[in-house]
């Protein structure tokens, strides 16, 4: 009962003409950008923050949620036409669709994707909104042992799980972490690292940080691509589009199994959308009867990856609304809105701003309906995008993030951290080290240092603290375990190379 009423005060938010409105916006500006390869989703929502000062803070989180799922949905296009993902995620979804499409099933391959990524976001959904309200409940009892604790485990996760360079994004981590230290300190007021700039008592602008690691280097890289497009609108028709009774049988099962996976692992922080496809195909390839035809256009292979795709950007909300935590750096950036807002991310946002809670859990249900209507019958449309030259996308791009990144504070300042931070993720994109975990460490550092002084005033200094107490024990337990893992991990990989040279120095 307390479910359907507050379902019924999320729809009078999702469902009134603001909502509606930033609603079909996200979702449509999500599409675009998953559509064309190369700007990325996290580069399009950091550009697009600025808009979202200017919104109240129901619809900013519902414009940028449908960016978000938006993207998942819009990625597979690209990946399936072009074998050009979209999205990091859509890579996985290529594998099989760009076969298809190349056999002259486009159509059916964008049709089942589209079915696929609704089915698995409406899975996502459901959890959300059935587990949200009692992790929240849970969560009212922590203290800043615990919060601390959760925080340092989500930045262990997702440097760790699921990179292959998990010794860059530590060194990402930390230097994300630094760089929250930049302002004024939280209790005695003191300026830090500010070197005597005003601009800077307040941190770090987050928008142009953001915009600057992950915006800038994704239009340098891709400025000069020029990408045609080799499938013409007359060539994907509706009838194309329907699937025959042998792949809707055959597409069922790996729905279900891709919606499971998906759901898992996004609701884990540090793993998220890019770790739940490649384990859902390989999951679906292991359960084949038939698995030679993955990689020559086996439906399963579009299926799998696309519902577990969809699935895990919903259910990444779960720790994020319910505990604070993000677990991506899309996660972190709702969590700068929320906070530039004035909300305070955590399980308190479910009981003291419901409507913003629930109008976003409500809204991914209608953003989904759009979305099939945006992938299905207005498919042309898209396919004639991906015709667009980037010589003239990106100028229009740069000039709209620069008036946005001004419009923010109206400081000349924000224009040079923007240009320094695209600097510094170019290099370190060149140097192969993971830019998300800065972000990340950058957003959740600030939390961090007060949840870790707070809870040493509170236990008189003792670091012990933080092991005695029972949750935030077993959760930095976990986070340590993972971190000697990975280091006798990283030993052992060390002793076979050792082994491997001495063994061909001595046939040498």
């Amino acid at each position: 009962m307390e479910l359907l009423s507050n379902l019924a005060l999320g729809l009078s938010v999702a469902a009134s003409a603001g909502g509606l409105l930033y609603c079909l916006l996200g979702v449509t500006l999500g599409t675009l950008v998953g559509v064309l390869p190369g700007i990325g989703t996290m580069a399009t929502l950091a550009m697009l923050l600025p808009i979202t000062f200017h919104v109240e803070p129901n619809f900013a989180l519902i414009m940028l949620a449908g960016i978000y799922y938006g993207a998942a949905y819009g990625g597979s296009i690209a990946s399936i036409l072009l074998n050009l993902p979209g999205t990091a995620t859509s890579a996985v979804t290529g594998i099989d669709g760009y076969p298809m499409a190349r056999k002259g099933q486009a159509g059916v391959a964008l049709f089942i994707t589209a079915i696929a990524s609704c089915f698995g976001s409406m899975f996502g959904v459901v959890l959300l909104s059935l587990f949200s309200v009692p992790l929240a409940r849970v969560a009212l009892q922590f203290g800043p042992q615990e919060y601390f604790a959760l925080m340092f485990l989500g930045l262990i996760a997702a440097a760790l799980i699921g990179s292959g360079r998990a010794i860059r994004a530590l060194v990402a981590v930390a230097l994300g972490l630094a760089l929250g230290l930049v302002g004024l300190d939280i209790n005695s007021g003191v300026a830090r690292f500010a070197f005597g700039m005003p601009e800077f008592y307040d941190g770090l602008p987050l928008v142009a940080v953001a915009i600057g690691l992950f915006g800038l280097p994704e239009i340098i890289a891709n400025a000069g691509r020029v990408i045609k497009s080799t499938v013409q609108t007359s060539d994907i028709s509706m009838r194309s589009m329907l699937p025959d009774r042998s792949q809707w049988r055959r597409s069922w099962g790996p729905m279900w199994r891709g919606s499971a996976i998906g759901s898992f692992f996004g609701a884990l922080p540090g793993t998220g959308g890019v770790v739940a496809t490649f384990i859902s195909y390989a999951t679906e390839k292991k359960l084949s009867r038939t698995p030679d035809e993955f990689g020559k256009g086996a439906i399963e292979g579009v299926v799998a990856p696309e519902a577990a795709n969809n699935a895990a950007v919903q259910s990444a909300f779960i720790p994020t609304m319910s505990l604070g935590i993000p677990g991506d750096p899309v996660m972190a950036i709702m969590l700068g809105v929320m906070m530039v807002h004035g909300i305070l991310p955590g399980p308190s946002v479910i009981t003291d701003s419901p409507d913003l809670f629930w109008g976003l859990v409500v809204s991914f249900v209608i953003g989904n309906i759009f979305l099939l209507i945006l992938n299905l019958p207005l498919i042309g449309i898209w396919v004639r995008i991906l015709a667009i030259p980037y010589h003239l996308l990106f100028p229009v791009i740069v000039a709209f993030v620069c008036i946005g990144i001004y419009s923010i504070n109206y400081q000349v300042m924000d224009i040079f951290v923007l240009l320094a931070f695209g600097f510094l993720g170019w290099g370190m994109k060149a140097l192969n080290f993971e830019v998300a975990p800065l972000l990340l460490g950058f957003v959740l550092g600030p939390m961090m240092e007060e949840n870790f002084r707070r809870a040493l005033v509170v236990s008189n200094g003792e670091v012990s603290t933080f092991l005695t107490r029972p949750i935030a024990g077993v959760i930095m337990t976990i986070a340590l375990l993972i971190i000697a893992w990975f280091v006798l991990k990283g030993l052992r990989d060390l002793a076979l190379r050792l082994r491997r040279r001495d063994t061909e120095n001595t046939n040498a």
